[in-house]
């Protein structure tokens, strides 16, 4: 063994745990999040290659930024793996959108 990493009770033992634990409530959600988050991708390919963002709102995507680091938060919190992978992945997506409306503006 190579320190905690093993070690039952610490945190990589409880993420391990639940990943093992995926019923199909939680495949469901899991899928869910990747359709909500891949809908992002097609935004950001699109702003990198034209270097352009003036068709798209900067309020919209602030406040949509917000509330998917809020949803991350709540998943961190209540242990959700499907919000958790979802939020985290859509967020770095809407935050790389954002850092490209304000560079191409």
């Amino acid at each position: 063994m190579y320190g905690s990493e093993r070690m039952p009770g610490t945190k990589y033992a409880k993420i391990s745990c639940m990943l093992l634990k995926i019923d199909p409530i939680m495949a469901l959600g899991l899928v869910a999040g990747v359709f909500t988050t891949i809908a992002f991708v097609p935004q950001v390919i699109r702003t990198w290659r034209v270097k352009s963002a003036s068709d798209l709102s900067l309020a919209m995507i602030s406040l949509n930024s917000t509330g998917i680091f809020l949803w991350l938060i709540y998943g961190l919190y209540t242990r959700s793996l499907p919000i958790i992978v979802a939020n985290l992945v859509t967020f770095v997506l809407i935050f790389t959108v954002l850092i490209l409306a304000i560079k191409y503006r």
